[in-house]
């Protein structure tokens, strides 16, 4: 078998065999064929696509390429959840210890964040000690203990993909529908649950910026879920505004503990529950998403799932203490108010350029090297569909450096579209995607 041949198949539009994909996964890993092929192959796949059993095939290819992760000694169900990512999405912080407290056990690997704001795991370091070096034992031990264990990924987990999103990336082929969808469920299918939630955002700051493109990425990883015989389901939420009002990583997990305080935003609320009740249905603790939805609202009403929080915390070496005094958290020096200019009311408000100008402040990571400032952010006092009057407050900066402050101030002013006439909000959950 040729890598030239694989290529010269595939620009003719034909299918790759699963042998063939196999031969050309497991080559590029060990690197018997050459970036230069396989960014030829690529390119060839974003011109003529994938059918759907090619993409299942090239998925597989790239979880085997590593380490499978067995979960067989944790008790229970375990359910894993998946973003697509956006701006202000703290939904694991939230939706983890409260389908815990449910009894759904948790078994993750996150990243770190490259981009607008840090990962979970950037999150999670806002709580002083806290490790996501965990040995395997470690991480069982806590999942069939405390119902949650937040591991790093490591780079034994699907190396194929790490690879080759590395050569996509700087050539161009990227935005192809089939290595997206393999991309992520890879490293899902590595990870060893026996079930998936995906949480797949469309608007202007997500990466599938229209709701086609999200629904067929939705279905295309719901295809491969279930061919590779896991459970899996995918919500298409909404991303043309930042999710919540607190974008930045010490700012996003306050408004996480004031989530499963009761008091958090309606729209972080609603993804949560989305999510949260397909996990509790394919555990099998709830019959349908309207028994699950009570099932959350008491564990949020009688803080078992705060608590769960706490102990999740405190079993990976962090200081629990700021779950129940957020003024523990790292605070900045200084804030900058954004006012409205004229009267009207907020039609839209650019998600990613929110994203930028937290990035601006420290808060994101520009290239992988970089430093975050858990500390600053930006807190929306508006959101799409509020009435405002000019000189009223948009958002407030929280930064430590006044140069960056504006600078990021000028961005985020230029985020808030203002109308005259009012816009009805785009919904915040479109669409749920089952097998």
């Amino acid at each position: 078998m040729r890598m030239c041949d694989l290529i010269l198949k595939k620009k003719r539009g034909e299918e790759l065999a699963t042998d063939e994909i196999k031969f050309m996964i497991s080559g590029y890993t060990d690197g018997s064929i050459p970036d230069y092929q396989m960014s030829a192959m690529t390119m060839a796949i974003c011109f003529q696509g994938m059918s759907r059993r090619e993409t299942a095939d090239l998925t597989l290819a790239m979880r085997d390429s590593g380490d499978v992760i067995d979960l067989s000694a944790i008790r229970g169900i375990k359910v894993d959840k998946h973003s697509t990512g956006g701006v202000g999405d703290k939904t694991t912080l939230v939706l983890a210890p409260l389908v815990a407290a449910l009894g759904v056990p948790v078994a993750k690997m996150s990243g770190r964040g490259l981009g607008h704001t840090g990962g979970t795991i950037d999150k999670l370091a806002c709580f002083p000690g806290f490790s996501t070096a965990l040995s395997a034992e470690t991480f069982v031990h806590n999942v069939n203990t405390v119902g949650i264990a937040i591991a790093g990924q490591t780079a034994s987990l699907a190396p194929a993909d790490k690879k080759l999103y590395a050569l996509r990336d700087v050539t161009g082929t990227v935005d192809q529908m089939s290595l997206i969808a393999g991309s992520i469920m890879s490293k899902k299918l590595a990870s060893g649950s026996d079930a998936i939630v995906l949480d797949v955002k469309t608007g202007n700051g997500a990466f599938m910026k229209r709701y086609e493109d999200a629904v067929a990425l939705a279905e295309e990883m719901v295809s491969i879920g279930t061919l590779a015989g896991k459970k899996t389901a995918a919500v298409i939420t909404g991303m043309d505004q930042p999710l919540g009002c607190a974008v930045g990583n010490s700012l996003e997990v306050i408004e996480a503990i004031d989530t499963l305080c009761g008091r958090g935003p309606e729209d972080l609320k609603q993804v949560v529950f989305a999510l949260g009740a397909r996990m509790l249905m394919f555990a099998e603790r709830a019959a349908d998403e309207a028994a699950a939805v009570r099932m959350m609202e008491g564990a949020i009403a009688d803080k078992s799932a705060l608590q769960k929080l706490a102990e999740f915390v405190e079993a990976q070496g962090g200081d629990s203490a700021p779950v129940y005094d957020t003024s523990l958290f790292p605070t900045v020096k200084q804030t900058l108010v954004v006012n409205a200019r004229s009267d009207g009311f907020v039609n839209r408000i650019l998600a990613e350029e929110i994203g930028t100008a937290c990035m601006q402040l420290g808060g994101g990571r520009e290239n992988k090297d970089s430093e975050i400032d858990l500390s600053v952010g930006i807190i929306l006092k508006k959101k799409n569909g509020d009435a405002v009057s000019a000189g009223e407050p948009l958002a407030v900066l929280c930064g430590n450096d006044e140069k960056k402050l504006h600078a990021a101030a000028n961005r985020a002013a230029a985020a808030f579209e203002i109308g005259k006439e009012r816009k009805e909000p785009d919904p915040v959950i479109y669409r749920r995607i089952d097998a």
